[in-house]
């Protein structure tokens, strides 16, 4: 191989590259299939949600201006012309002067424009109620169409939808919306020296740990993957197990081979593929360096580093966001699932040009940003990131930080 291809670009570049990659096609899905996955339109709200003005208390629904003023010393007194079930409807319109009794979840009557909670109120006799609180227009209202208006977008396209975005879909009555196919992610495991997990393994083997790791962090980002086994040192056999995976996925992961060195089959093998072009060989991160990118047809082949620790926080650093762009998600590569702001405990040292991702143990502190202990070691080892809450990135224009410094924390 001509270790002269292996030149570096940018994490930046590389993801500029990932987002060339088109998102997935659109099909309809049930409420519960559609959790977690991403919008591929917007959804209109055929309905005003609430389709009336509804209580969110129980008490008296009034005209504020009716209770203007009124506390514990100088209380309103209002007639009560009705009480109301959960589901009753006040007929015309509430006269001045009077309230409503309402529970949590009745229709306001026309007129009424607050409900005073049942706790600021006394009965005086059978139909006079006392007010002991003013309340403003709209307290203790949800107001017709203020969740959602008829005609209007209730949820823009590529939004992810939570259980809270179910539970909105499911009160406009959409049993069924249109997401992103999750995406397919074969999974291939290279070298003489991986064994599998049951195997004993003999000195200059070692288990076949990415495989595993790798599946798990793609299902997390919304991934089905799917373990293609393990391949030895063999361009013929790597290029016929990569045919294989492409031809029953949306992207492909390939764990070792991917660095400039003697057993090095994955270019060969990804370039005898037809279709294929490389696009990337090597991305300006530590760890990850050798990472792999090429497209055959429409889809992606990621060689990842075979070192474990290496293989995951590129994974964290690209493949994952990657995966979220492939289902839609527009802002996949500008914001991890969940980042914190900490102090580094010491020094850090790191070289312009290149963007570190240190792994860091996280100091929880009481009404303060938590305090971040860098946890270094070989790529190799595991123990690092078994120990490490999170990934300090330092950026490409940094030559390192001080103590005290704040950092942005990928949180594991």
């Amino acid at each position: 191989m001509d270790k002269e291809f292996f030149k570096t670009v940018s994490l930046a570049a590389f993801g500029e590259l990932l987002r060339g990659f088109a998102p997935l096609a659109a099909q309809s899905a049930g409420l519960l299939e559609a959790h977690g996955r991403y919008l591929s339109e917007d959804v209109v709200a055929g309905e005003d949600l609430p389709p009336v003005s509804r209580s969110c208390m129980d008490g008296y629904a009034l005209r504020a201006r009716d209770a203007f003023g009124a506390s514990e010393g100088n209380p309103a007194y209002l007639e009560c012309a009705a009480s109301l079930a959960v589901d009753g409807i006040f007929s015309g319109e509430l006269p001045q002067g009077q309230c409503a009794g309402i529970l949590t979840g009745g229709s306001l009557p026309a007129g009424a424009d607050a409900v005073v909670m049942i706790e600021h109120t006394a009965r005086m006799g059978e139909a006079t109620i006392e007010i002991r609180r003013s309340p403003a227009p709209g307290e203790n209202v949800m107001r017709a169409g203020e969740d959602a208006a008829r005609g209007q977008v209730a949820l823009p396209a590529a939004t992810r939808l939570r259980p809270q975005e179910i539970g909105l879909l499911a009160a406009l009555g959409r049993e069924r919306v249109m997401v992103r196919a999750r995406p397919r992610v074969a999974i291939v495991s290279t070298g003489d020296e991986v064994v599998p997990v049951a195997a004993q393994a003999r000195p200059g083997q070692v288990r076949d740990v990415n495989s595993y790791a790798l599946a798990c962090q793609a299902r997390e980002a919304g991934g089905e993957p799917k373990l293609c086994g393990l391949v030895p040192d063999d361009a013929a056999a790597l290029r016929a197990a990569l045919e294989e995976a492409l031809a029953a996925s949306d992207a492909v992961l390939i764990s070792g081979g991917s660095s400039v060195g003697a057993r090095d089959y994955t270019v060969a093998a990804v370039e005898a593929l037809p279709g294929a072009a490389v696009l990337a060989h090597g991305v300006a991160m530590r760890p990850g360096k050798p990472v792999l990118l090429a497209r055959v047809g429409e889809k992606a082949v990621i060689g990842l580093p075979g070192q474990v620790t290496s293989a995951q926080v590129v994974m964290i650093a690209l493949g994952m966001p990657f995966l979220r762009h492939l289902q839609g998600d527009a802002a996949a590569f500008e914001r991890q699932s969940a980042t914190v702001v900490a102090e580094l405990a010491r020094n850090l040292p790191s070289a312009r040009g290149r963007e570190d991702f240190i792994r860091v143990r996280l100091e929880r502190r009481l009404g303060m940003v938590p305090l971040a202990h860098p946890l270094l070691g070989k790529s190799g080892l595991l123990s690092t990131m078994i120990a490490a809450g999170g990934l300090a990135r330092i950026e490409a224009q940094r030559e390192g930080l001080e103590a005290g410094a704040l950092v942005e924390v990928i949180v594991l």
